[in-house]
């Protein structure tokens, strides 16, 4: 694990979650592998909101799912991703019995994460809500278990908290009683966000919350996101949707071929300044509502990565240097990265 500066040694100090050298790799038929996260690194702070951005397949589900212990079999990790006991601490004792102490969560077992973990002190959005809920139970039915499990509320006071929770996320009342089939995309994913929030998780994992949303249900999603961080509480926002990350994110990590390539400030990845790494800045670039620019080329398959920086055959900066691997340097992994916009 590479050397951490002072700030942001301070910043793991005190941070909900610590990942560190988090790399995720997959076995294949034939002997093959396949890095799909690579070293990466970040902290998040309670009441922060950390929004993971990049295109299609470039790893950022594979990294969240890496966190709950949810990937397939053929999966391997390695790394360290550190989740602060509700004190604070970072403790390396292990996991308490009451589910109250520091945990790895990629060194956790599965009973650690079922019974203590997931949904209790880590709050997942799905991808795919679909996939996430029983279809023989009605939606109502699934908030009033969850609040049931997670909080204790007694069997009187559950149609309530249940209608509470539908409520954060703009679920209509009157489809509570409807089965997942019966629901639209939309709807799914509302209510896999109203589950979600059920608990006020310490770390909350929302990825793609916005699938399927209007803009107006878009902003008012994130926003409850926001609150749930605003609250003390840490969110970790995978999106490809800008705009949303742009109206709620304290900072934007970019990932592109399973690795974290910059890390910055949202004031400052989305102000005057702009984000420094060129494929962070063709993000943007790309908006409708900028230069409508798309990047060029297509992102590489994990199976057949360059050697060196991988975004070098489709960027405008590269030279012979590139051929070899950039590490950060002060949040970005470039050799050539952009100068600060005027």
């Amino acid at each position: 694990m590479r050397a951490l500066d002072a700030v942001t040694a301070e910043r793991a100090e005190d941070a909900v979650l610590s990942v560190r050298g988090l790399t995720v790799r997959f076995r294949l038929r034939g002997g093959r592998t396949v890095d799909a996260v690579s070293d990466a690194d970040f902290d998040l702070a309670a009441g922060e909101c950390l929004a993971l951005v990049g295109e299609s397949g470039c790893g950022k589900s594979v990294l969240a799912s890496a966190l709950l212990g949810l990937l397939p079999g053929n999966a391997e990790t390695s790394g360290t991703a550190l989740l602060a006991g509700p004190d604070g601490r970072h403790g390396t004792g292990g996991e308490t019995t009451d589910g109250g102490g520091a945990v790895d969560l990629l060194a956790a077992d599965e009973k650690t994460l079922a019974r203590t973990v997931r949904g209790r002190r880590v709050g997942l959005v799905p991808q795919s809500p679909a996939a996430h809920l029983t279809p023989v139970r009605t939606v109502r039915s699934h908030l009033e278990e969850t609040v049931r499990a997670l909080t204790g509320t007694a069997r009187r006071a559950r149609r309530g908290a249940a209608e509470e929770a539908a409520g954060r996320t703009a679920f209509p009342a009157d489809h509570l009683d409807r089965h997942p089939h019966e629901l639209s995309g939309g709807l799914a994913q509302r209510a896999a966000t109203a589950l979600a929030l059920i608990g006020d998780a310490r770390l909350l994992l929302a990825d793609e919350p916005t699938t399927g949303l209007d803009r107006d249900l878009v902003d008012r999603t994130v926003d409850e996101l926001r609150r749930h961080a605003d609250d003390g509480r840490a969110l970790l926002l995978i999106t490809h949707d800008l705009a949303a990350a742009e109206r709620i994110a304290d900072r934007v990590a970019v990932m592109y071929a399973g690795r974290i390539v910059e890390i910055a400030p949202a004031h400052r990845f989305f102000g005057p300044v702009g984000p420094r790494h060129p494929y962070a800045r063709g993000l943007l670039d790309a908006l409708p509502d900028r230069a409508f620019a798309p990047i060029p080329g297509m992102p590489p398959e994990l199976t057949d990565l360059p050697g060196g920086c991988a975004f070098a055959p489709r960027c405008p900066r590269a030279t012979d240097l590139c051929a070899t691997r950039p590490e950060p340097t002060a949040g970005v992994a470039c050799h050539h990265p952009e100068h600060p916009r005027a």
